[in-house]
């Protein structure tokens, strides 16, 4: 596939992106660039909320992961659809009665300042270093497909990257996000689908004999009960997707303020079940694929790339199918990275805004909006500078540094809002973020040690579990008296 063609395939989709940014964002105002204007019917809300847990990682990553893991990340996203059942009927409602801008404000309300700051702290550097390392992972295949062969550097691929996607978020921030991301729903659902049909056509399968050959194939286990040193052990996976798309969902300002933009709880849960239920067959499609890129792989002989990540990207443009697979497979990478970069910008936005500078209590409706496009430059920067420091240090499987990362800094999140939510306890604000910084060194020090003191026992994605369960502990050792002798009593 030339690199003019990838070059005029991008541009076309950025026309079309631009001009829904545009419609949908005119006269947005500081509330609809944070919430919508809370207007946004739940439906929509729910398809696009397919698109928006579908990054670049999942797009290039997933399909590629079934050599070493089969199926069983579906474990994992069997947990992610309890975890949405648990925001839907716990957090949702929560949220709306507060009538929160950012979900973190919550955290001001039951502890204090400290706390406020450091749950908004926490979610920044965790949401800069996923988004960094999902849109990384783009860079790297854009740089191989386009930069690379008209010979440019990565750090204008970077630098192009961002200007894109600061551009189409700039106007009309989630009331943008909301119709951009179902855009990008649509191309992946269509990309992915039409991939698998001129894969299996290539293999002389029907739709019948494609899910039996699938099904026969090593590569579909899906549920792992034998070892529990393994890290697909089933238990390790579908409690760690509870916790996880609880924390990376239901406590990230940047999932959360689509579903705070519905007109009311009721319809924000709709929109939660619906999506987290649509999100599990999604992600079935792209092991499907996977194991039919492998099948083709070893039917045709091909040289497999020294990374799982590399595999889709390789047969989709390198003229083993029809220029339109190439290009379809162009269209869902760029819609799955884009989309989730924009929406993670906007998030960023809004949270320093709203919680860290505090500005919708200190400015006018016309001080904010001045601050938060200043912000909003920022971030773009930070996220760039940072994509560029990622690849100077990349080192493991792009997947599993977004768990591993999320495990490490959406843990003291989880842990916030669980002893907020399921305790009536009082803290000693000032001391809590202490107990944030500590939990996760405490976690790491553990895992690195793991194997000699636990008998050989390899902590995976439950890191997350463990970090909010030391710093619910810690909130405990800092509760004030006189809410233990109410206890007594």
């Amino acid at each position: 596939m030339s690199a003019t063609l990838i070059l005029i395939t991008i541009a076309s989709y950025f026309v079309i992106l631009f001009g829904i940014s545009y419609v949908s964002g005119r006269k947005t105002d500081n509330q609809g660039f944070f919430v919508g204007n809370r207007k946004s019917p739940w439906y929509v809300v729910a398809f696009a909320m397919i698109g928006s847990a579908i990054s670049g990682v999942t797009f290039v990553s997933v399909p590629g992961m079934v050599a070493t893991g089969g199926f069983s990340y579906l474990q994992m996203v069997l947990g992610f659809v309890v975890g949405q059942m648990i925001i839907a009927f716990v957090l949702i409602p929560l949220f709306y009665k507060m009538n929160l801008t950012s979900i973190y404000e919550y955290l001001e309300e039951r502890f204090g300042i400290s706390t406020y700051k450091t749950g908004a702290w926490f979610f920044f550097i965790s949401k800069m270093l996923g988004a960094a390392v999902r849109l990384f992972l783009v860079c790297i295949v854009m740089q191989l497909l386009l930069f690379e062969p008209f010979h440019l550097p990565f750090t204008l691929n970077v630098s192009i990257t961002m200007i894109l996607v600061w551009l189409y978020t700039f106007r009309g921030g989630v009331k943008s996000l909301i119709w951009t991301d179902s855009l990008k729903t649509v191309c992946l659902l269509v990309s992915v689908g039409l991939c698998i049909y001129f894969i299996a056509s290539d293999l002389n399968l029907n739709f019948t004999g494609m899910l039996s050959a699938i099904g026969n194939n090593d590569y579909s286990k899906t549920f792992f009960f034998d070892d529990i040193n393994d890290r697909r052990f089933f238990f390790k996976q579908f409690l760690a997707g509870i916790f996880t798309v609880i924390a990376t969902t239901g406590l990230d300002q940047d999932m959360m303020q689509k579903n705070l933009s519905c007109k009311n709880f009721k319809d924000s849960q709709k929109n939660m079940v619906t999506s987290g239920i649509s999100q599990f067959f999604v992600i079935f499609l792209f092991l499907m694929l996977g194991v039919l890129l492998y099948m083709f792989a070893s039917e045709h002989q091909i040289v497999l790339p020294s990374k799982s990540d590399e595999l889709f990207p390789m047969i989709a443009t390198q003229g083993y199918f029809p220029i339109i697979v190439g290009i379809l497979f162009i269209i869902g990478l760029i819609s799955a990275a884009y989309a989730a970069a924009g929406s993670a910008l906007t998030a960023l936005t809004t949270s320093f805004t709203v919680d860290i500078l505090q500005s919708t209590k200190k400015q006018s409706e016309d001080g904010v909006s001045r601050t938060r496009k200043k912000v909003h430059i920022g971030m773009a920067v930070v996220m760039g500078l940072v994509i560029i420091i990622i690849n100077a240090l990349n080192n493991t499987s792009v997947i599993d540094a977004v768990y591993i990362l999320a495990s490490y800094t959406y843990g003291p999140i989880l842990g916030l809002f669980a002893f907020g939510i399921f305790t009536k306890k009082s803290v000693y604000d000032k001391y809590i973020p202490l107990v944030a910084i500590a939990s996760p060194i405490l976690c790491f020090i553990i895992d690195k040690n793991s194997e000699a003191w636990f008998g050989g026992y390899k902590f995976s994605y439950e890191l997350l579990i463990m970090n909010a369960l030391f710093t619910f502990i810690g909130l405990l050792l800092f509760t004030k008296k006189k809410d233990i002798k109410k206890q007594t009593i």
